[in-house]
C-alpha cells in the first residue's frame, strides 16, 4: 500500500489499485474533497485555485486530472504548468486566489507524486484542516457543478518572473555585491523544474550557470534527495569546471543543498544555518528549526545574541511556532529556507539569493565560510515498520529507558545527551520509524544510531 494521507499531503505511487495506490479516482476523490471544503468554508461564490507542478512524468496526467476536476466543481482554475512548490506559494497570495495545490511528491522517487494543498495565504493548510479535507474524502459527498457554471480554465508563464523579482527586491539580498564577484556556480536540479527557475534567477544575480540534470523531463538521473550518497556527479563537476560552488535542489525545489569549490558537501544542514547567520547578524532576532536540525544554529543564534526554538517535524509546525515567536528565519536541516519577509514556506530560490549575499560580503570561499560554523555531523538511520510492532507504546518504552536525560515528547522521542542526541519518530511520508542522531563525530554520531536500533530491537 503506496497511499499516504498525512499533514504533508496526498501522497502514493502511480497506478494499481484504487485506495491502495494515487491511481486517476484518487486524484479525483481528493481534489473533490479539497475543492468541496473550500466552497464550504468560503464566503463568495466564484473561487479560484492556483496549480502548479514539477516535471516528473506523471505530472501532465495528474494536472489534468486535477485541473478538470476543479473545473467540474465550478471551481476556476489558474494553471502555471511546470512551476516549483514556493513559486505556487508566492502565486496564491500575488492572485489573489482562494488557494493552492501543488502537485509534487517533493524528494520522492519518479513513481511517486503527491498533491500539497494550499490555503489563501499560499501556506500548506493545517493539520486540523487536512483532517476535514480527508473526512470529505471518504464520505465522497461532492455536489458538482452543472453545465452553465463550470470553473473557467487559464494559464500563466509568467510566475518565475514575478517570484524572481520579488526575491531580488527584497531588502537583504544584494544583488549589486553578488554581481562583483561574477560567480561561476554548478546546478543539479534532478531533470525538474529548478533546471528553469534557478538559471533565470543566477542570471539576474550575474552569475554564470554551469547545468547538470537541469532538463526538465522527470527523469531524475539519480535519487532526488539531495544526500552525499546520491551527488557524486556534481561534486566532480564542480571541480573539474573550477566552479565557485555547486547548487543542488530536489525536484519541487524547496530543498537547497551546497557543494564547496573542493566537490565537499557544506552540509544541508548548514544551509539553513548560513543564512541564518547572516541574517542575525544584521537583526536581532528568532531562529526557529525542527526537532532534528542541527545543534549548529542554536548556537549561531547564541553568538548574535538571538533565541533559538524547535518544533515539532514538519513545515506547518515550523511555520506556527515561526509566526507565534515572530522569527527572522527558520527552516528544516534538510536545506529548507523559510524567510517571512518573502513567504512563510521552504524556498531554494530565495535561499539561493540570501547565501549567495552572505558569501560575497563575508569575501570567503564557500569551504571557508563552513569553517566558520560548528562542526557537527549527523546520522540518519530508519527501521521498517512492520504491523506487529506498537510503535508509540516502543516510544514511550525509550522515554523510560532514558528518563534520566533530557527528553522531549513534542514529536516522538528526542533524547538529548551532554555531547550528541537522538530522534526517534514515525514518518509522515514514509512506513518507517526515523532515527536522527547528531555528534561531534560521524562515527560517533552513526554509532549512536547503530546503538539505539540495538536498543529499540531488544525493547520489541
Amino acid at each position: 500500500m503506496s497511499l499516504i494521507k498525512s499533514i504533508s499531503g496526498i501522497r502514493g505511487t502511480i497506478g494499481g489499485k484504487v485506495g491502495d495506490n494515487l491511481t486517476p479516482l484518487d486524484v479525483v476523490k481528493f481534489v473533490s474533497a479539497f475543492g468541496t471544503w473550500l466552497q464550504n468554508n468560503k464566503n463568495k461564490k466564484d473561487l479560484t485555485l492556483i496549480i502548479g507542478r514539477d516535471a516528473r512524468i506523471s505530472g501532465s496526467m495528474v494536472n489534468s486530472l486535477a485541473t478538470a476536476t476543479l473545473q467540474g466543481l465550478g471551481i476556476n482554475v489558474i494553471d502555471l504548468g511546470l512551476s516549483t512548490t514556493p513559486t505556487v506559494e508566492v502565486m496564491v497570495p500575488e492572485l489573489n486566489a482562494d488557494g493552492g495545490i501543488i502537485l509534487t511528491a517533493s524528494h520522492n522517487p519518479k513513481q511517486w507524486n503527491a498533491l500539497k494543498l494550499l490555503n489563501e495565504k499560499g501556506e500548506f493548510i493545517s493539520g486540523e484542516n487536512g483532517a476535514e479535507v480527508l473526512a470529505l474524502a471518504e464520505s465522497e459527498d461532492f455536489n458538482f457543478a452543472e453545465v452553465d457554471d463550470l470553473g473557467i480554465y487559464e494559464t500563466r508563464d509568467d510566475a518565475f518572473d514575478i517570484h524572481i523579482q520579488q526575491i531580488l527586491d527584497l531588502p537583504m539580498v544584494d544583488a549589486e555585491a553578488i554581481k562583483a564577484k561574477k560567480y561561476k556556480i554548478v546546478l543539479d536540479a534532478v531533470n525538474s523544474t529548478g533546471g528553469i527557475a534557478i538559471p533565470m534567477l543566477l542570471d539576474k544575480l550575474g552569475c554564470e550557470t554551469v547545468k547538470l540534470y537541469c532538463e526538465p523531463n522527470g527523469q531524475f538521473p539519480h535519487n532526488p534527495e539531495p544526500l552525499k550518497e546520491h551527488l557524486g556527479d556534481i561534486c566532480e563537476l564542480v571541480i573539474k569546471e573550477n566552479a565557485d560552488f555547486g547548487v543542488v535542489v530536489d525536484p519541487d525545489v524547496d530543498r537547497l543543498a551546497l557543494i564547496d569549490e573542493k566537490g565537499e558537501m557544506f552540509g544541508e544542514e548548514y544551509t539553513l544555518v548560513a543564512v541564518a547567520d547572516y541574517l542575525l547578524k544584521n537583526k536581532n532576532g528568532v531562529a526557529i528549526s525542527n526537532l532534528s536540525s542541527s545543534r549548529a544554529l542554536r548556537d549561531v543564534a547564541k553568538t548574535h545574541n538571538s533565541e533559538y526554538f524547535a518544533s515539532a517535524v514538519g513545515e506547518v509546525n515550523v511555520v506556527n511556532l515561526m509566526k507565534e515567536k515572530n522569527a527572522v528565519i527558520g527552516g528544516e536541516g534538510n536545506g529548507g529556507i523559510i524567510y517571512p519577509e518573502l513567504h512563510y514556506g521552504r524556498d531554494s530560490l530565495v535561499g539561493v539569493a540570501l547565501f549567495l549575499t552572505h558569501l560575497a560580503k563575508e569575501n570567503k570561499t564557500v569551504s571557508e565560510l563552513r569553517a566558520v560554523y560548528p562542526s557537527y555531523f549527523m546520522g540518519k538511520k530508519k527501521i521498517e515498520l512492520t504491523p506487529e510492532i506498537d510503535v508509540d507504546s516502543l516510544l514511550t518504552k525509550m522515554q523510560k529507558e532514558y528518563q534520566n536525560e533530557e527528553v522531549s515528547t513534542v514529536d516522538g522521542v528526542k533524547i538529548d545527551f551532554e555531547n550528541n542526541w537522538v530522534h526517534l519518530r514515525k514518518s509522515n511520508t514514509e512506513p518507517i520509524i526515523r532515527i536522527y542522531t547528531e555528534a561531534k563525530s560521524q562515527e560517533e554520531a552513526d554509532k549512536l544510531g547503530d546503538d539505539m536500533i540495538a536498543k529499540i530491537r531488544s525493547l520489541i
